[in-house]
């Protein structure tokens, strides 16, 4: 694991969801709004995030995910982001992988090296995250990082 000599935090909120199933090994699940999320099966997900803070913009993710069961996953996403960094304007990839379990969403997040324009190019960094509950201004998370 690296050890990063700069911190941004931020506040992370969903602006957009929209997830499909495509494998339901068991033919059982729960529908909630318009969305079937299979017991056991895969799912694909189109995401929308704002960031607020020193992290400030937005992103669109793309995500495939794993429902083992017992409202449990497991998930993998790639994330654009636009917007700026502790000032340092420009976009960048993060690729997202966590679980769910227990009603709570527990994540990390990796810059992708090579994948950043502007002033993010150059960027490497991480968070980890932890979604739980629904607090109406997001969820903190705080984005270490440096430059190469």
């Amino acid at each position: 694991m690296s050890t990063y000599t700069h911190q941004a935090t931020g506040r992370l909120t969903v602006a957009s969801w929209q997830e499909s199933a495509y494998v339901d090994v068991d033919g059982e699940g729960t529908t909630m709004g318009s969305v079937y999320y299979p017991n056991r099966g895969l799912t694909q997900a189109e995401i929308g995030y704002g960031y607020s803070g020193e992290v400030e913009g937005s992103s669109v993710g793309r995500m495939l995910g794993a429902y083992t069961g017992g409202g449990r996953a497991v998930f993998e996403a790639y994330e654009q982001f636009s917007g700026s960094i502790a000032g340092h304007e420009g976009s960048c990839v993060w690729h997202v992988t966590g679980t769910h379990a227990d009603n709570a969403v527990t994540a990390r997040l990796e810059v992708v090296a090579g994948l950043g324009t502007g002033g993010l190019e150059g960027l490497r960094g991480s968070a980890d995250l932890v979604l739980a509950g629904q607090p109406e201004d997001g969820y903190e998370f705080v984005l270490a990082y440096d430059w190469e």
